[in-house]
């Protein structure tokens, strides 16, 4: 060290006590996302027997597990990505978050080319989509969105999908927590378009840099483009606790 050089400086508690720490901005609205955040589609062999059942078919277990899994390879709204998609379904495909039509005469094709032998079939798996017994609530989103509502922040619900979730919620029992509903067939603009998220921070009449956006996929970082905070949590499986607590930790505590 050069004999004019100073010593390094060591900080005292004192300096920490006083130096400003980085401000937070308060979130006054949660926009969240629906499937794989606040809830997730019926267990695969599930959704396969109930549907069965409603077009008056009895299927065994094992035959029921096996065609879950042909049917989600080819592709189930709310699972996986189909592993192909019929070239006469590429445009309906294309436009299924956008126009209910498409949603359905998207899903019910690709599970019309998996030969189940029951009439009426691809309709009655769509129909499960429709329906509060076709989902299962996430353990931890009620609690989460009654913590919110006395906390007095504003929710929105933001949601790629082709058909109204609002009677689910209703159904639930959590209509009154959700204040806004920005649907992507009913806005015309899907995540992660930017406009979508500031449609919701509108409905909702927040500032987006006031606002915690909380989604599983990539789509939902979108609302980042629009101001909005956000918070990206892995998908759970249906019945297991989805980590929602960290959004009252961002939301309480600023």
């Amino acid at each position: 060290m050069p004999d004019h050089a100073e010593p390094p400086h060591t900080s005292s508690g004192a300096d920490d006590a006083v130096r400003p720490s980085p401000s937070r901005r308060p979130v006054e609205a949660v926009l969240f996302d629906f499937h794989g955040t606040l809830a997730q589609v019926e267990e695969p062999r599930e959704w396969v027997l109930q549907a069965a059942a409603a077009c008056g078919v009895e299927l065994d277990r094992v035959k029921a597990t096996s065609l879950a899994d042909r049917l989600l390879t080819a592709g189930r709204a709310g699972g996986p990505l189909p592993a192909r998609v019929p070239p006469r379904l590429a445009e309906l495909w294309a436009d299924r978050d956008l126009y209910e039509h498409a949603h359905r005469a998207a899903y019910t094709g690709l599970a019309e080319t998996v030969d189940a032998g029951i009439d009426g079939f691809a309709d009655a798996l769509y129909e499960r989509l429709l329906i509060p017994d076709g989902w299962v609530p996430y353990p931890d989103t009620e609690a989460v969105l009654k913590a919110l509502r006395q906390g007095g922040v504003k929710v929105a619900v933001v949601s790629n999908i082709g058909f109204d979730i609002r009677p689910l919620f209703a159904a639930w029992g959590l209509a009154d927590l959700v204040d806004a509903y920005a649907l992507s067939y009913e806005v015309g603009r899907c995540k992660p378009d930017p406009g979508i998220f500031l449609r919701a921070c509108g409905l909702l009449g927040v500032d987006p840099e006031h606002t915690l956006m909380v989604g599983d996929t990539p789509a939902d970082a979108g609302a980042a483009a629009a101001g909005c905070a956000v918070l990206v949590l892995p998908a759970a499986e249906p019945g297991r606790a989805s980590g929602l607590g960290a959004v009252l930790d961002l939301a309480l505590s600023s």
